[in-house]
């Protein structure tokens, strides 16, 4: 049972999960392409992020396109060592149950 405690938190969502998974593939992703690839509102995004954020997983870059605002995300070293410690632990808990 050692890998479930190992499991983080801040992933059991799968907006979460989604986010994550799609920042590490990518290296900056606006805002609205998460919107749309998650099919989520704004207000759900934004929240989910901001929690991303005071965790330090992501980093977020704010600029102007024109005269359009531009928010963009990046997986910071510490979401990414996050990330990938939950789903080790998730991948050694698939493992335990089969064996």
């Amino acid at each position: 049972m050692i890998a479930f405690n190992n499991l983080n938190k801040a992933f059991e969502s799968r907006i979460r999960l989604g986010v994550m998974s799609i920042l590490l593939v990518n290296d900056w992703v606006e805002f609205a392409t998460l919107k749309e690839m998650l099919n989520l509102t704004d207000g759900n995004l934004a929240s989910h992020i901001t929690a991303l954020e005071k965790l330090n997983y992501l980093q977020v870059r704010k600029q102007f396109i024109g005269k359009k605002p531009n928010t963009s995300y990046a997986v910071t070293q510490a979401g990414r060592k996050a990330f990938n410690d939950h789903l080790n632990a998730l991948e050694q808990l698939i493992k335990a149950r089969e064996g």
